[in-house]
């Protein structure tokens, strides 16, 4: 499990517990910020795509020098499997969650 991630979850009492997980996800006003390794050595968090969304980003946090990451915002359309016929939903639209 070369993806693993450490976590280390700690309480206000200074409790702390570890465990680890090859993704996560911490919800932070109602949206589900997913973290993962991409299997490079980068970290991944991304935002949980919801219906109406149109495109999701992923922060990209890279290992760089001693001590030094690089952060980067990728955005990424969120269905790229659909027909790309422009579709808007509305509130007459057929889609329901």
């Amino acid at each position: 499990m070369a993806d693993a991630l450490r976590l280390i979850l700690e309480d206000d009492d200074g409790t702390q517990l570890e465990t680890s997980c090859t993704r996560m996800a911490v919800v932070w006003q109602g949206k589900e910020l997913w973290i993962q390794q991409d299997g490079s050595g980068q970290l991944l968090i991304g935002v949980d795509v919801e219906d109406g969304d149109t495109e999701y980003a992923n922060l990209v946090l890279r290992p760089m020098a001693t001590n030094l990451v690089s952060l980067q915002l990728e955005m990424e359309p969120a269905d790229a499997g659909d027909d790309d016929d422009g579709h808007v939903h509305g509130p007459d639209c057929g889609h329901h969650h």
